[in-house]
């Protein structure tokens, strides 16, 4: 992790004011309402402020060994990693936003990007994509808070971790040390993230906490030293907030010592990152809760990154995001998960909860452009088959404050705990206050398939009791975990115990509400006080009761499927439903007066949800009068099911009033509604428009006889600052970088005088894991050098090869020039090398049998890294293609003088080469759907490399050889919805045979309803700087 700003944390003040831990202002809530709870669940206890931890800047934010405490408010931190810059649409931002407020979260951590903010010296951009003023007010607006991680380094499968390119190749010093040179280049960069992020800290009414430097370990001194360093800077400015470090294993750093910060962090990826066999588990770690206690137990226990998918990367053995989305699939996530709970972990954050794409050069070498992860949230924004088991956890944690401060009692593997089973393992949490009690049951072999049943012996309010008391069992199936709570308390009333799970507790419209869940195979048993005269009451023939000294125990059979009503009185409504079902349930938050300070922050500004059951996304509800409006997402006819305050008398979706009918008197008598809610038009059929009319041109003529590199840049350095030197040549340094060309494709050139003894060259050429550099002597195609990959193994980063010239090839006595094409794949990351970040990419040795190279010149991106043109897309977009130099792929670029060449004729004569395929095509989509685009290239193997791009942005790089991605996302925004786009393909076709690729349009999807308001900023072809 990096200096993450947890600056967007913003904290809200509660409606509900009972006594806090500071005063008496700010509540500890529920899932509603909880002025009518127990005062040592509603808040931190006054005495303990004493016990208190904050970094001596601010008091709003502070911390004890259970928790963060936020202006008084004991809170859980439940976050999900989202990196905007791989969404570079900031309309879009909201709708992820939306997305993981639905699920319960609380919060995000979001990477931001150096080399797209700082892509020259002096340069810092926080326009467009890169700015982060609109992500603030998109989470003010949602209720989200935000851990903001600025690096420098981040990692994240970035091109050098993120790291400005301009500094790997200007910066002599040890990147990521105390070293001078080093120091001065990042300065600018964290003064901006300063400036845009101080006046949104939780103490100005924003959202923001804080961390440094993403990974590192604190020795040597240089990089302690480092760390002090970035810290002194944040110190020395306005921002107050604290800042936390991850540690990367469990190495103690960054605790004590040089560099120590205020929160330390774990980071853990328990299955690894290989999804070739997504079936096969690692355990879970057993040790979190020791390490912790050894370590740092006067703090929280905090994960900042936890594993919520995988990367995945080049190859044609690769398995895919889909193949990830089952390794860490609900199954994963039940069972890690809360696995992490277990160790008595109180702030977490998921890496990924959405991953995006790392479209342009963004990604580096080891991955490609879809940054899918396998998250719950897929790169084309749908809710995955992963979201519903983090929403059912997401609601828990929200309904359930006194599990915001648990003590770790024991578990099953001593006296702590008694359980009937051996092969059941359970940890017991509770809180020191109110004795409820957490067992967090799993399987003692994690990665079990087999089905195991046990009992389970609990200290109650009324005693010792064996349960389930009437049900057979507990019963675990293959690789599943469950919270069994005791003394448990939804709204003013109590659960005595319940082996079903807990979806939602607290208060609605002043009755207290319990929403119980439960696998349909499984049987589950809850006792509780009932309280009220029952109007209606479980019919239900697999659930039975049973009351006893004011205790009534509800026995669940298996075989119940959808929702059940166990008892409906004016002072409780409790539910039961199949874990499907559950997971089909919303509960938005109704947010106060929108001129409250923090209106729509749980714990804050609100303590007052609904349930709402059926649509595929409930983005937000607000009660105006007795109007209940929903805002969300249809993409089928459901059942709408609400459970909301008496008071409510009308419902509206969308802004458009809902008929109830009579089914919601069978669900409750109070504040129920049940309506068919379905889209209101027939868009739901959107037909994607076929490619057709494709234009092309060549797009190298740099291996003609009258092309001529008099304007490119003379590579005649004999120094550098990237320690991996030339292997031979004649002393000359052929790296892009040093020449502002560092990324995508380059093209070097080097010119000779041939003679009849003239007839090979070496060439060692260095692109990264899974390049390609195709070479030609005059207009003679010689050879391409292959990268590979194949999985992140066989990796092949940079190649050695002699290249033989045909007969005929040469011009005796006269120059002759070697075209090298090269793709370069972004600039590794820190690894076990030092500087690994000032990656070689270029021609590491040049050398012919006989005689010297005369010049050699380069050409990247028009401008290179100081005067690139395209300030929007930004520094990363554009490559040194002449058709990108000359902005071919840009909408508005007059094509109507090339050929018709259609794509899947590939590029004439089969040669080698590259060629620049353009078309256009309209779109007409209503407002009020948010319909995901692909385009789908052909799913075979082929000798080419594509660059796809999408009115003027490099939205895909395809490699047919090698695999795995054929299918590419493109985003509204990106995409205009409303008129004509423009998409432009450069077929690199590497060998001199025919390829034929092909490129459609496929909607992934239709949805009625979206956040509307996508504006499109795609500037489109200018002829000022092109060349």
């Amino acid at each position: 992790m990096l200096l993450a700003l947890l600056s967007v944390l913003c904290v809200l003040v509660s409606p509900v004011k009972p006594a806090g831990i500071l005063g008496s202002s700010l509540s500890l809530s529920r899932a509603v309402d909880v002025s009518t709870r127990d005062p040592a669940a509603r808040a931190v206890e006054p005495n303990a402020s004493t016990d208190l931890t904050g970094n001596g800047r601010t008091t709003d934010v502070m911390w004890d060994s259970y928790s963060l405490v936020i202006k008084g408010q004991r809170v859980f931190i439940h976050s999900g990693e989202f990196h905007t810059f791989r969404l570079p649409v900031p309309g879009l931002w909201l709708d992820i936003l939306q997305k993981i407020k639905a699920a319960g979260f609380n919060a995000i951590s979001v990477y931001t990007h150096m080399a797209l903010i700082n892509p020259s010296p002096g340069v810092v951009d926080f326009n467009d994509y890169r700015a982060l003023e609109p992500l603030y007010e998109a989470a003010k607006q949602t209720g989200i808070w935000i851990v903001l991680r600025p690096g420098p380094y981040i990692n994240a499968e970035s091109t050098a971790g993120g790291i400005a390119h301009w500094i790997t190749s200007q910066v002599a010093g040890e990147l990521r040390t105390n070293a001078t040179d080093w120091q001065a280049a990042w300065q600018d960069y964290i003064q901006g993230i300063i400036t845009e992020t101080v006046p949104y800290q939780i103490t100005q009414g924003g959202p923001v906490i804080g961390s440094t430097d993403n990974e590192y370990s604190q020795e040597p001194i240089s990089h302690a030293e480092y760390f002090a360093e970035l810290e002194a800077v944040f110190h020395n400015s306005s921002i107050v907030v604290p800042l936390t470090a991850n540690d990367p294993g469990e190495g103690r750093d960054w605790i004590n010592g040089t560099g120590a910060v205020d929160l330390y962090g774990l980071d853990s990826y328990p299955q690894g990152f290989d999804c070739s066999n997504p079936t096969v588990w690692s355990p879970v770690v057993t040790n979190y809760y020791s390490y912790h206690e050894s370590v740092d137990p006067s703090e929280p226990w905090y994960f900042p990154e936890f594993q919520g998918g995988s990367f995945d990367a080049w190859g044609p053995t690769a398995p895919g995001y889909d193949q990830c989305r089952v390794l860490t699939g609900a199954d994963f996530e039940n069972v890690f998960n809360l696995n992490l709970w277990a160790s008595n972990a109180k702030l977490m954050n998921y890496y990924m909860l959405y991953g995006g794409t790392s479209w342009g050069a963004l990604p580096f070498p080891g991955v490609y452009t879809s940054y899918d992860y396998g998250s719950s949230i897929a790169e084309n924004r749908e809710l995955t088959v992963k979201y519903p088991e983090l929403k059912r956890e997401g609601l828990f944690l929200r309904s359930s404050p006194e599990f915001y401060k648990t003590d770790y009692i024991g578990n099953s593997s001593t006296s702590a705990v008694t359980v009937s089973n051996s092969s059941a393992f359970v940890t017991l949490l509770q809180n020191p206050d109110t004795s409820t009690a957490f067992y967090i049951a799993r399987q003692n072999d994690s990665t079990s398939m087999e089905t195991l049943t046990f009992k389970l012996t609990v200290t109650t309010s009324t005693g010792t009791l064996e349960i389930p008391q009437v049900a057979s069992a507990i019963t675990l199936s293959g690789r599943q975990s469950k919270v069994i709570v005791t003394d448990y308390s939804f709204g003013s009333s109590k659960v005595l115990y319940s082996t079903a799970q807990v979806l939602y507790a607290g208060q609605i419209g002043g009755r207290d509400v319990l929403f119980l869940y439960g696998d349909s195979t499984q049987e589950h048993e809850a006792a509780l006080t009932l309280t009220g005269t029952p109007r209606i009451q479980a019919q239900d023939a697999g659930v039975s009761t049973k009351s006893e000294n004011g205790v009534t125990t509800v026995t669940f059979l298996s075989g119940i499927e959808g929702l059940v009503t166990v008892w409906d009185s004016s002072e409780q409504l409790v539910l039961f439903s199949d874990t499907d079902t559950a997971g089909t349930f919303w509960s938005p938050e109704i947010p106060s007066s929108e001129s409250a300070e923090f209106a729509n922050y749980w714990q804050f500004g609100t303590n007052t949800s609904i349930l709402v059951g059926g649509p595929y996304l409930v983005r937000n509800a607000t009660i105006t009068g007795s109007t209940l409006d929903l805002r969300g997402d249809l993409n089928d006819s459901v059942r709408l099911t609400v459970i909301a305050p008496e008071t409510v008398k009308a419902i509206t979706w969308n802004g458009i009033p809902v008929a109830a009918d009579a089914a919601a008197a069978t669900l409750t008598s109070q504040g129920g509604f049940s309506a068919q809610l379905q889209p209101v038009s027939t868009a739901s059929i959107i037909v994607p428009p076929t490619l057709t009319n494709w234009k092309y041109a060549n797009s190298l003529p740099e291996i003609e006889s009258t092309f001529s590199d008099t304007n490119w840049t003379l590579a005649n350095h004999t120094t550098t600052n990237i320690p991996f030197k030339p292997y031979y040549g004649d002393g000359r340094v052929l790296y892009g970088c040093d020449y502002e060309y560092c990324e995508n494709i380059v093209l070097w050139r080097g010119h000779f005088n041939a003679t009849e003894s003239t007839q090979s060259v070496n060439l060692s050429i260095n692109g990264g894991e899974a390049f390609a550099a195709s070479v030609w002597v005059n207009d003679v195609f010689l050879n391409t050098s292959y990268g590979n990959s194949t999985n992140n193994r066989n990796i092949l980063e940079e190649t050695d090869d002699k290249f033989y010239f045909p007969a005929g090839s040469l011009k005796y006595g006269a120059d002759n020039v070697i075209t090298i094409l090269q793709d370069n794949m972004g600039l590794n990351e820190s690894g076990s090398a030092i500087d690994e970040e000032k990656s070689p990419r270029g021609v590491r040795g040049f050398m012919l049998n006989t005689g010297e190279f005369g010049e050699w010149k380069v050409q990247g991106k028009v401008g290179g890294y100081t005067n690139y043109l395209d300030k929007v897309r930004g520094v990363l977009n554009e490559g040194g293609l002449y058709g990108e130099r000359l902005g071919w792929h840009l909408p508005g670029y007059d094509t109507s003088s090339w050929a018709s060449r259609d794509i899947s004729e590939g590029l004439p004569d089969s040669s080698a080469g590259v060629g620049f395929f353009v078309t256009t095509f309209n779109l007409n989509i209503p407002e009020g759907y948010d319909v995901p685009i692909s385009f789908l290239f052909d799913d075979s193997s082929q000798p080419y490399r594509a660059q796809l791009y999408v009115n003027g942005w490099m939205m895909g790089k395809r490699v047919s050889n090698l695999g795995p991605q054929y299918q590419f996302p493109v985003q509204q925004g990106i995409l205009d919805y409303n008129g004509t786009n423009t998409v432009a393909v450069a077929l690199w076709a590497m060998e001199p045979t025919t390829v034929s690729p092909t490129l459609t349009l496929s909607v992934d999807g239709v949805f009625e309803g979206g956040v509307g308001g996508i504006e499109v900023n795609n500037p489109a072809w200018s002829a000022e700087g092109r060349q």
